[in-house]
C-alpha cells in the first residue's frame, strides 16, 4: 500500500479573465501531517486555498477529498465533509464571551438554527464540551472574557476553538502567524502541533521559520505552478526555490 492521501487536486485551474491564477496543479496532502503551501506574493496560494474550500469553482481540473470528488460541492458541505478553514472569515462574534462563541460553534455542528430559541438549561448541556475545548487551546482563564477583550493571539487561539468545535478531520489554516509577535507565535505554532496529533494540517504560512518547524512537506508555488516539493531541507536547497522564493543565498 502507499501513502494515503487525504486530500489531492488533480490539473487544478483557475482564470480570472485570461489571467491565470492556479495552472495544472496536482497538489496531494498526505493524511496525518502538516503540510505548508508557500510561495512569493502571486504565486496563487490564497486562490489554491479558495478553490479547495469551494469559494471559487476551478476552470478546470478536480478536487479529491476522502477519495470522494468534491469539485462540485457547495463550501458548507464541504465543511459538513470534515474539511474545514480557519482564519478565513472568522468565525468569532467579538461582543461574545469565549465560552459563548464555542458554544455557537457547537450548536451549529449539531445542525439545529433554533437552538438559539431554547431554554438556557438545554444550551448550558454544551457548557462541559465548550469548557474542553477552551482548555485545549489554552484559554480556561479568558472563559468569561469577550472576544474583542483578548488580545490577537488569543483570539487565534478561540478562532482555532470554534473551528475544532466543528469536529474536522483536515484543517486548512490561512496565514495562522500573520500579525502576531514573537511570544504568540511560539504559542499558536505549538497549539498547531498538538491538534494535529489526530488530524491533518494544510496551512499557507510566510513565516519560514514556522514552516521549517512544524512542516512535514512542503509545496512551493510560484505564478501559479507547483516549483518544489519536499521537506524544509531539501526546499530550501532547491536553487530555483532560493531564487524565486526564499532569496539568492538565503540560509
Amino acid at each position: 500500500m502507499g501513502e494515503d492521501f487525504i486530500l489531492e487536486t488533480h490539473d487544478l485551474a483557475k482564470e480570472f479573465a485570461g489571467f491565470v491564477a492556479v495552472n495544472g496543479v496536482n497538489l496531494r496532502v498526505a493524511r496525518g501531517t502538516i503540510h505548508a503551501l508557500i510561495g512569493p506574493n502571486g504565486a496563487g496560494k490564497t486562490t489554491c486555498f479558495n478553490l479547495l474550500t469551494k469559494f471559487l469553482s476551478p476552470t478546470r481540473g478536480r478536487i479529491v477529498y476522502q477519495q470522494r470528488d468534491i469539485t462540485a460541492l457547495a463550501p458548507a458541505d464541504v465543511a459538513r465533509l470534515g474539511l474545514v478553514r480557519s482564519f478565513q472569515i472568522s468565525a468569532v462574534f467579538p461582543h461574545l464571551t469565549v465560552l459563548e462563541n464555542v458554544r455557537v460553534a457547537l450548536q451549529r455542528k449539531r445542525g439545529s438554527s433554533f437552538d438559539f430559541w431554547r431554554s438556557k438549561r438545554v444550551l448550558d448541556a454544551f457548557n462541559e464540551r465548550a469548557m474542553a475545548l477552551i482548555a485545549d487551546v489554552g484559554l480556561a482563564d479568558f472563559a468569561s472574557w469577550t472576544a474583542v477583550e483578548l488580545p490577537y493571539g488569543r483570539k487565534r487561539a478561540l478562532e482555532i476553538a470554534t473551528t475544532l468545535a466543528l469536529d474536522p478531520e483536515m484543517l486548512l489554516l490561512d496565514e495562522p502567524m500573520a500579525g502576531m509577535g514573537h511570544e504568540d507565535i511560539v504559542r499558536i505554532s505549538a497549539l498547531i502541533k498538538a491538534v494535529s496529533a489526530d488530524r491533518t494540517v494544510l496551512m499557507v504560512e510566510h513565516n519560514l521559520s514556522v514552516v521549517a518547524s512544524l512542516s512535514d512537506r512542503i509545496t512551493v508555488l510560484t505564478r501559479g505552478r507547483i516549483l518544489a516539493e519536499g521537506d524544509y531541507e531539501t526546499v530550501s536547497a532547491d536553487p530555483n526555490v532560493r531564487e524565486a522564493y526564499l532569496g539568492v543565498g538565503h540560509a
